[in-house]
This record gives structure tokens, sequence and C-alpha cells, in this order.
């Protein structure tokens, strides 16, 4: 590699570059002023996290085996249960090399900004302030995306809850904007005040995903009908309008929502709006890496455990599922098959309200932890001058970078008012986070494969691959760039405004946003990453190694 000005401790001697003045402000914002003895502790977050907490943490909030269960209906139309028995398969194996390549970079730096920070680490010098320009904005909006979308999702299953159990409720989208205003409000107050506590929510919280599990699992098989295995790894369906070939791979694109920040609409009966499930990408808790404790260890042991379990607990959910599913007619005729599905293998709705009442239980605990991941690395963007400084202060009574919470949850409020007016303008913007972040892996991967070419390779973090990481690195590249593809597809024919696909239009937009504001600002006034930061962050994470 031709420059390793970010490896924060080559020399030993912890000799202190010349920093840009704006960084130096940055610098003591984020983490108080360098020059005076201990204050840097005062100002900067503290590492709350161990490595159970942040595997528990990321478990759930990858939350593999609900993706599946909500957003049945997309698969059923395009592909059929085939799709799903043989894509989940294919899907974890891509995740895997996903997540092995982040791992890698995360063990090099365990550092909030992630993706944009890697990018800067290993891509080639003469591009490489331009590539993480781009790059910082493109996960950054991805990530409001992606909270945009886990909001709607959690208001919209409340709403369809009600729905289903007080027929005489009207639906109303101004209802659905307001409940998204409640819990957005209560859950930025719980990390702004209560953040201590998020750790050990969160780790209930993934318990309560693998004990839910189990419940599903157990009541479908004691208690639904049964199919033949012809049915469930044989059988196809296509009622979208797409031919075989581009269903298939429309369907693929369910357990792919398990494992990255995706997006499917789900419409519910009688509501007249639309939800947005994510499941929240394997990069979460990499956002968490400077409150982890021995970050360079737990923070990769954490990316890449978590998709092997969800792996195999969404497979194990997938199978039993379509076994034991019922009537596929049905299933699809309902706005949520789940519901339909648990009605049917128990006979009442008011059990079936109960066990998807637990979904929603997981579906808070996502949210919340999606506002504490976006929320540092909107303070690490704005630390590192692309963002205005003033969000990357931390709060030193709390330890929390409060502003940067709240941009983040104040935009994505500002978004939910569109849906008033039209479901569709707020989906528009909430179909960015899927592509978004498969793009952003994309060049984070892209750059790694360039460094191991290099002659002077940027030394590999503990957790590594070794001689099987081209290889993995580049399988990575090909599923994303496949599946990056499928992504901007409409999910029915003809498209109309309700079910065009707005991917590939928002991500354009916010790609020619991200340029113009690199012709204005980032080209001449921005100084690049705060290297005094990184060196502080890295640092901080060699001590609690010792």
């Amino acid at each position: 590699m031709e420059d390793h000005e970010m490896h924060p401790l080559k020399g030993g001697n912890g000799t202190i570059r010349q920093t840009a003045p704006d960084q130096v402000a940055n610098v003591s914002i984020a983490y108080g002023n360098p020059s005076k003895s201990g204050s840097t502790d005062q100002a900067k977050p503290k590492r709350l996290f161990n490595f159970t907490q942040i595997f528990f943490f990321s478990l759930t909030y990858l939350s593999s085996w609900e993706t599946q269960a909500l957003n049945l209906s997309a698969v059923l139309t395009n592909g059929g249960p085939e799709a799903l028995a043989w894509g989940i398969v294919i899907v974890v194996c891509g995740a895997m090399a996903q997540s092995a390549s982040l791992a890698e970079m995360a063990s090099m730096q365990p550092i909030a900004g992630a993706q944009y920070h890697w990018t800067n680490y290993l891509a080639p010098s003469s591009q490489k302030k331009f590539i993480t320009w781009m790059q910082g904005w493109i996960t950054w909006f991805a990530w409001i995306s992606t909270l945009a979308g886990v909001a709607n999702t959690t208001a919209t299953m409340i709403q369809g809850l009600a729905s289903v159990n007080y027929p005489d409720y009207e639906p109303k989208q101004w209802h659905l904007t307001l409940i998204i205003f409640g819990m957005l409000t209560v859950e930025a107050l719980m990390n702004m005040y209560t953040f201590w506590l998020i750790p050990w929510i969160e780790m209930l919280a993934g318990i309560l995903h693998i004990c839910l599990l189990i419940v599903f699992l157990v009541v479908f098989a004691c208690l639904a009908p049964r199919h033949t295995p012809e049915f469930v790894f044989l059988r196809t369906q296509s009622s979208s309008g797409w031919s075989t070939f581009p269903a298939w791979n429309i369907g693929l694109l369910t357990p792919v929502w398990g494992f990255v920040g995706a997006h499917k609409l789900l419409v519910i009966e009688n509501a007249q709006s639309e939800a947005n499930w994510f499941d929240i990408g394997f990069d979460g808790a990499v956002h968490m890496s400077e409150e982890v404790r021995r970050a360079k260890q737990a923070v990769p042991r954490s990316i890449f455990y978590t998709v092997v379990t969800n792996g195999i607990l969404a497979y194990a959910m997938v199978v039993c599922m379509l076994f034991t599913m019922g009537s596929m007619e049905e299933a699809q005729k309902s706005s949520f098959p789940i519901i339909e599905i648990c009605r049917q293998a128990t006979g009442s709705v008011k059990a079936a309200t109960a066990m998807v009442s637990g979904l929603l239980v997981i579906s808070l605990s996502v949210n919340l932890a999606s506002i504490a991941s976006v929320s540092r690395l909107t303070w690490a963007w704005a630390r590192d001058g692309a963002l205005p400084q003033w969000f990357a202060y931390i709060d030193r009574k709390h330890n929390v970078p409060i502003r940067a919470v709240w941009l983040p949850v104040i935009v994505v409020m500002i978004l939910a008012c569109l849906n008033i007016a039209s479901s569709a303008a707020f989906g528009a913007f909430v179909a960015l986070g899927s592509i978004g972040l498969f793009v952003s892996y994309f060049i984070a991967i892209a750059c790694m494969v360039h460094n191991r070419f290099q002659v002077n390779t940027a030394p590999l973090g503990n957790w590594n691959m070794g001689r099987l990481g081209l290889p993995v690195n580049v399988f990575a590249l090909v599923y994303t760039a496949w599946v990056t593809v499928w992504l901007a597809f409409p999910s029915t024919l003809p498209v109309t405004g309700p079910t065009m696909n707005y991917a590939a239009p928002i991500f354009g937009a916010t790609t020619l946003f991200a340029l113009g504001y690199w012709f204005v600002k980032g080209r001449l006034r921005w100084e690049g990453l705060n290297k005094e930061i990184v060196r502080l962050v890295i640092e901080g994470g060699e001590l609690q190694l010792k």
C-alpha cells in the first residue's frame, strides 16, 4: 500500500502528525482537547459493550428469520417456495462472504465511520480523498433511509395489528406519521438519557429473538397442516408479471433482506398505507465500535458469527414455514401472510396476534438500536468534517453525541410527513437503504481487494482469513454486484407509480448530491479524515487489549 498515514501505532513513539486547524477543532469537540491531561477521557464515549452484548446487539439487529416471516408475500409472487428454500442457501453463503470481508476490515480499524474509514485506509492514494467522500455520503444517506424504513415498518405493524383485532378501526396515513413521531421521540430520549441500558435491552431482545423462533417452530410443527417436499423445494410460482428467471431473482431478495438493510413493501389491508420492513445490515454493530471493549476482537467476531447464527435460524424458519404454511392461496390473499399462517396453525386470531406481537417487540428493539448506530455514523462523519462540526459534540454528562442522535431522527420525522399526502413519496426515499448499503459494501471490499495486490499492503488485524481472504473477497464482490442489479427491479408488472421501485433513481439523486457537494466543498475545502481522531480511537482500542 502506498500510504499508511492512517495506521496509528507504527513506530510506537506516539508521535502526532501535523493536523489541519479545523481538524484540531473537531478533536476538541469530539474527544476533548488532547493537549490537556485527562480531557480526552471526559469527552470520548465510554466502552459499555462487552462481546456478548455487542453480539446480541448485532444478532437482533439482523433479525433474519423475522424478515423471512414478514416478507413472505414477496417470494410467493416471485419464484414461489422453491426460490425461498434454495435462495436462502445462496444468500447465507453470500452474506457470510460479505461479513467476513467487513470483519477483516473491522479488525484493522474498529471505528464508528466503518465503511468510509476503511475505504480511506485501503483505497489508491491518488483517488483516496474522492472515494472516501462519496463512500461517506452514500453510507450516511443509506442509514438515514434505513432508519426511516425501520420506523415506518414498526409503526405499520402496530397499525396492522390494530386493524386485525379491531374491525371498526379505520387506519389513516396521519395516524402512521404520529406513531412514527411518538416512537422516534421516546427512543431518541432513551438513547440520550439511558444509553447505558441499551446494551442490556438489546441483549434481552437477542434472547427473545432466539426464544421466539422456538415458539414459532413448535407451534407450526405441532399444529399446522403439512406440505410435501416437492411443494417446498420444487414448487415455482410467478404471479407478478415477470417471466421465470427475473421472478426467481426478485424472489431471491426476500432472504437477502434478512442479511442487509433492505426493504419490502407490505400493504396493510384497509390501511391504505405501506410499511417497509427493514433488517439492518451487519455493519450496524461496527458503527458502535468505539463503545465496545476489546473492539479489535469483539466487533469482527460479532459481525461474522451473527451472520452464521442468523443463517441457521433463518433456514430453520424458512423450511418449517414452507412445510406448514397451509393454503398458499389464502396466505397470498392476506396483506400480512404471517398472520394468516399463524391463524391457520392455531385456529385463533388472538393467538396469531400474540405470536406476531413478539415480532413487534423485536422491531421496536431494532428501531432503538438503529438510532444508536446511525447517530454514531452521523457523529463520525461530522467530526471528519463532512457534516457540520456542530454535530460532533459529545455531551460530557451522558457521554453521548446527543446532537448526532437528533439529526437523523428529525430528518426521518420530516420525511414521515410525506406519508400524510403520499406513502409512495415516503417509500421512494426508503427504497434507497438496501441499494445504498450494498454499494457501500462493494466499494469497501473492492478497496480491500486492491490493497491485497499492493507491494506494501496494509497489515491485517488479528481476525483475518489468511490465504482465503482474496477468493472470499472476490466472491463477496460478485454476489454484491449481482444482488445490487436486482434490487433496482420493480416487484410486479406492469409498473405504476405506487409499484415503481425508486431505489435506483433515489440512489442516483443522492450520488449526484454528493458529487455536486464535492465540487462545492469537498475538493478544495475538505481536509479529509481526521487522522488524530483515528489515532486516538485505535490507540484506545489497543489499550483495551493490554
